[in-house]
């Protein structure tokens, strides 16, 4: 079944994204207040979300939780969302995403459960995630992990990464349809990703 957004909402949509009006909580009220099914730019066949490694710091048994954020945070406010979408542009329901990170110094908590976490989407696919953005360490751009699930389905493990960050291109791992769509948010900033699994 194709699933083409109507072209006055996907007007809509875009022009507040490029308007800059995607803040913290103004995407979510826009969102509630659509019907939808699929995001502005779904189509039939869309390939799925690239995999990427996991990396040395994934830790098993996160807690369930959506804001990650925890004093004495010093990293800029970030609200991470979007859909979790079939190939076909269906939203995926009760999919698991696990988000981990870097804290605003490029440390990864190993011992606890610090920018840790994991969450379901709702029935309409949607999640949301409050956390910071993270900081830089040798070797790599800035990122964001995650490991994406519908249930009993396979595992998507994949990394997401910011826009015109300067180590990009100097990253093996980085892809730019990885890249996060950006705005900011008052003193935060509101990030936008929706993942694609390989199912119909």
């Amino acid at each position: 079944m194709s699933a083409h957004c109507d072209p006055s909402r996907r007007q809509q949509l875009r022009s507040v994204a490029a308007a800059g009006g995607l803040g913290l909580t103004g995407y979510a009220d826009l969102v509630r207040g659509q019907e939808l099914a699929p995001t502005p730019e779904c189509r039939d066949n869309d390939p799925p979300t690239l995999p990427e490694i996991e990396g040395p710091f994934f830790k098993p048994r996160s807690p369930e939780r959506a804001d990650l954020t925890a004093p004495p945070g010093r990293g800029r406010l970030t609200e991470l969302s979007g859909y979790v979408l079939t190939r076909g542009c269906r939203p995926v329901s009760r999919a698991l995403l696990e988000l981990w990170h870097a804290d605003d110094a490029g440390e990864y908590d190993n011992r606890g459960f610090r920018y840790r976490g994991h969450i379901f989407t709702d029935a309409q696919g949607r999640y949301r995630f409050r956390t910071i953005m993270p900081g830089l360490y040798p070797g790599r751009t800035r990122h964001y992990h995650l490991k994406v699930q519908a249930p009993t389905r396979p595992i998507l493990t994949t990394q997401l990464y910011f826009p015109n960050e300067p180590l990009n291109l100097r990253d093996g791992s980085f892809h730019p349809e990885l890249l996060m769509r950006m705005a900011d948010a008052g003193q935060g900033l509101a990030a936008r990703f929706d993942f694609v699994l390989d199912m119909r």
